[in-house]
């Protein structure tokens, strides 16, 4: 294991109910917050009407921003950046998933920044500051609601791009399991997705001797396998629903990376998927997965997907190691299909036109430190797979 320094500031309130300590926790940091949601979910299923008390109950002043899109846009953080300036707002709170949560931590950091927001999605900046932000999750999927990491998108130059700093940590975060129940099932197999290839990014390393890392990826991925069905059948499941949404926030918080390189190469992949075609994210993860893993599989990895498919899908260890590998990959493949996302990009109606540039625009110096390294030849290997 490499060195490394684990800190997590955030408080979690989980479970049913926990939104009561949302106005008490808000109101010792901040008295004006803007409020961030997506389409209009979080007023039809309760979550705004039940935020907006606590807010009045303890005299919290608030301004709407309500329309924030699935793949977060600059524009819409820019609006909100400009509205906390405007009614001199001292905090921020996201009502939703990943893409709220996302967009609102680009609010907090730029609203204290002079530059443009996109600065820090084009690595031009670090935020070294940020209004406090405050979340209500309504979607386990991205883990955004425990992690300081943000993806934005930026239509008008077909970018998606993260950052993370310090600064972007959420103060308080509200984890109700009964918040997800009125998920459509495509949007909670989406998001066991993409819970699934956090864990993946971080469980295939060049380094495999974090042990306690790794057999909690086992874990988690094991939950997903069978929570995520029960969630996709049975929506109001609590069992479901709370397990789902504590592995979202721990698959991707930052303890299965500790003491390993990550290359986050298939989350690369996707972002350009996303931002060329607007694809749901854990779709495309979907896709991209079962096809990454088998690009990349050879003598030198097939011992990692072996034991990956025994810890996770209980196949039988005396069997060989390729024989294993190969089982597990088929596994996860169709794993996907049967909590119904699609298995191609043909199905999603997209051709190779722009793979090429896709490919040149996710590969970093980071693939040459990810499980296996990748070039850019071989990213669109990958993509001409999935079709």
């Amino acid at each position: 294991m490499q060195n490394f320094t684990f800190d997590i500031p955030t408080v979690i309130h989980f479970g049913k109910g926990q939104i009561e300590k949302l106005g008490g926790e808000i109101a010792a940091r901040a008295h004006r917050v803007l409020v961030l949601y997506g389409g209009g979910s979080v007023r039809r299923n309760g979550v705004y009407d039940a935020a907006i008390r606590q807010l009045q109950a303890h005299s919290i002043a608030w301004v709407d921003l309500p329309g924030v899109e699935p793949n977060p846009r600059i524009a819409t953080a820019r609006e909100g950046i400009r509205l906390c300036r405007e009614e001199k707002l001292d905090g921020v709170l996201a009502l939703g998933g990943g893409s709220v949560i996302d967009c609102a931590k680009c609010v907090a950091a730029g609203a204290l920044y002079d530059g443009d927001p996109w600065d820090f999605s084009a690595k031009k900046a670090v935020p070294e500051q940020a209004l406090p932000l405050f979340t209500v999750l309504t979607m386990a999927a991205t883990g955004s609601e425990m992690d300081s990491i943000a993806v934005m998108s930026n239509p008008e130059t077909c970018e998606k791009e993260s950052f993370s700093a310090p600064c972007c940590y959420p103060a308080v975060s509200i984890l109700d399991p009964t918040y997800t129940y009125s998920l459509p099932a495509f949007q909670t197999a989406a998001g066991t997705a993409d819970i699934m290839s956090h864990t993946f990014e971080n469980y295939f390393s060049p380094v495999e001797t974090s042990y306690l890392a790794d057999s909690l990826a086992e874990a988690i991925l094991r939950a997903c396998v069978r929570y995520g069905a029960q969630a996709v059948k049975t929506p109001d499941s609590y069992e479901a629903r709370a397990n789902l949404m504590w592995c979202a926030s721990w698959a991707i918080n930052g303890f299965l990376n500790m003491g390993k390189p990550v290359g986050w190469s298939v989350h690369r992949m996707e972002h350009e998927l996303s931002a060329f075609y607007d694809v749901t994210h854990g779709v495309g993860l979907a896709i991209l997965t079962p096809n990454w893993m088998r690009y990349v599989l050879s003598e030198g990895t097939e011992h990692r997907f072996a034991r990956y498919g025994v810890e996770v899908w209980g196949l039988d260890r005396s069997l060989p190691q390729r024989e294993l590998a190969e089982a597990a990959i088929e596994k996860t493949r169709a794993f996907f299909s049967s909590i119904g996302l699609p298995a191609t990009l043909g199905e999603l109606g997209i051709g190779p036109k722009h793979f090429e540039e896709m490919a040149r625009k996710a590969r970093t110096a980071n693939f040459d430190r990810t499980f296996v390294p990748l070039s850019v030849e071989d990213i669109v290997n990958i993509y001409r797979l999935s079709l």
